[in-house]
């Protein structure tokens, strides 16, 4: 297991110097079906793909695949494993941009996160938002899960 280094920015001048530096990646998180089945019922979405085991598995895909907005519903938590915003006195999800979700993924897969700041805009004084890239990678996918801008608003 590799031990994930935080950033802890504290500043405006601070998330400005991360602006193109990739963050992470975190430790893996395994989905398992327990996981899918959980998102299925807080979220009403029972669709079979999701939460049908023997049925999926005469499917294209083999097998159950978690729900694409389970895997966005995630990169909160896995982008707390990377970065502590602390020295802020506000900090708020302000919504998402261009949010793709490019593979399935398969129960039983480990997913991560790597994450990389490509804005930060100062919006009122002591008031930013910050732009982040996120991406949702499988272990043995050579494409990402989900790729999406996350938009935080700061305030010291």
């Amino acid at each position: 297991m590799t031990q994930t280094t935080q950033h802890r920015p504290a500043s405006v001048q601070d998330l400005k110097d991360l602006v193109g530096v990739e963050i992470g990646p975190t430790e893996w998180h395994v989905v398992d079906q327990a996981k899918i089945d959980a998102f299925a019922e807080l979220t009403g979405d029972h669709q079979w793909i999701h939460v049908n085991p023997a049925k999926a598995a005469d499917s294209p895909f083999g097998s159950t695949i978690a729900h694409g907005l389970y895997s966005l519903s995630r990169t909160p938590a896995f982008l707390e494993e990377l970065m502590a915003f602390d020295g802020f006195a506000h900090s708020l999800n302000y919504g998402y941009d261009k949010v793709r979700f490019i593979h399935p993924l398969p129960v039983g897969s480990r997913i991560r996160l790597r994450a990389e700041l490509t804005k930060v805009e100062e919006t009122a004084p002591g008031q930013v938002n910050v732009v982040t890239k996120l991406t949702v990678e499988a272990d043995g996918i050579d494409k990402p899960i989900l790729v999406a801008e996350s938009i935080g608003r700061f305030s010291a």
